[in-house]
């Protein structure tokens, strides 16, 4: 913890280009056109981040999806059913209260799961159950 207090304090005294560095080498990422207070600001939320292991995998995959603007997907919700038609027979899927995946009287992990169980083939889940779209341009 001590590490990343003296971090974030080291960064109040580095100009933009060092700053630019240290975003580039903590995120591997491009650099952002952006302020150095910005790039300030964007480096220490990095830093933090990655002391506490980051953000869970569904709010970066979010993120990542909003910021590349070309689908958005739905959000699951306890009692949703899902019902999509797959070889000439209707399948089912309901999530249950605490936010489980039940499809054939069984609980599953994922729909992508159930999607690969009743096609054969890997599919996103979201996509095959029509909760993922694709954003249309304005």
């Amino acid at each position: 913890m001590a590490e990343l207090i003296d971090e974030l304090a080291a960064l109040a005294a580095m100009d933009k280009p060092t700053l630019g560095d240290r975003w580039a080498k903590l995120t591997g990422r491009p650099i952002p056109k952006a302020s150095a207070q910005m790039l300030r600001l964007a480096v220490a939320y990095e830093l933090q981040s990655k002391a506490g292991r980051g953000l869970p995998r569904t709010i970066r995959q979010r993120l990542d999806q909003v910021a590349s603007g070309k689908t958005i997907t739905q959000d699951l919700r306890p009692g949703m059913r899902l019902a999509r038609e797959y070889g000439g027979k209707l399948h089912v899927v309901a999530i249950g209260e605490t936010g489980e995946i039940i499809w054939n009287e069984r609980q599953w992990r994922s729909l992508s799961e159930v999607a690969r169980a009743i096609t054969g083939t890997r599919w996103s889940g979201p996509a095959f159950f029509g909760l993922k779209k694709k954003v249309r341009a304005a």
